[in-house]
């Protein structure tokens, strides 16, 4: 099947060599949690249609899962991701549109989505706030919104203190990765009609293993 690739200029400030090392970490280091994750990400997507907006798709480890009948557009800032995205849509035979931009400013009109996926993505924009409101404008009433992130640990515990120490050193090495934002919350405030998930703990390193999976709706006409 043939690929559409789309791709507009988008500006970061992150350097051209760590976008190129990021990139490639995520194709070839992150084997072992897809693998962990592969039913969660099956039952998830599972209902899948339509039009389907990813943000920060990264390497592509979500295509496989999805139905070959969707029209999928990727939103990922770091162009390094491409070839990798490109290839495993060759490999599925999938027909793929990619976007750069970031998540803030989704290049899509309102009301035009079926369902909006993110996975490991909203612990790193700027802000995630505004990022939930442009998913809620480009969803169709009653769209869907898919998510699986990590999140984090309760408060009070020693893991969430560890993580608030640490977050400074591993937002600046993680690609703006903040291990102890409580996404779920941002989630229940932003405006959604429902917010249905459920808390985790995947076997990766302790910072990152809290996590949530679930499904928002937004308000019907």
């Amino acid at each position: 099947m043939s690929k559409e690739i789309n791709i507009k200029s988008a500006t970061t400030s992150t350097p051209g060599w760590y976008q190129r090392f990021f990139a490639w970490l995520l194709a070839h280091g992150n084997a072992k949690y897809e693998a962990e994750m592969s039913d969660r990400k099956r039952e998830l997507f599972a209902d899948l249609h339509g039009n389907v907006l990813e943000i920060g798709p990264g390497t592509g480890p979500n295509l496989r899962y999805y139905p070959s009948d969707i029209h999928w557009t990727g939103v990922e800032p770091n162009s390094y991701m491409y070839p990798y995205l490109q290839q495993e849509a060759e490999r599925l035979g999938l027909d793929i549109n990619i976007k750069s931009g970031t998540a803030e400013r989704l290049d899509a009109e309102d009301n035009s989505i079926d369902a909006v996926v993110s996975t490991l993505v909203l612990c790193s924009v700027e802000n995630l706030s505004s990022v939930l409101q442009e998913i809620l404008r480009v969803l169709k009433p009653d769209g869907q919104f898919f998510f699986l992130e990590h999140v984090a640990a309760p408060r009070r515990t020693g893991l969430r203190r560890i993580q608030n120490w640490i977050q400074p050193v591993w937002t600046v090495l993680g690609d703006g990765c903040h291990p102890n934002r409580e996404t779920w919350v941002a989630l229940e405030n932003a405006g959604f009609e429902r917010v249905d998930y459920q808390h985790f703990r995947a076997n990766v390193p302790v910072i990152v293993s809290p996590q949530i999976i679930g499904v928002a709706v937004k308000k019907k006409a």
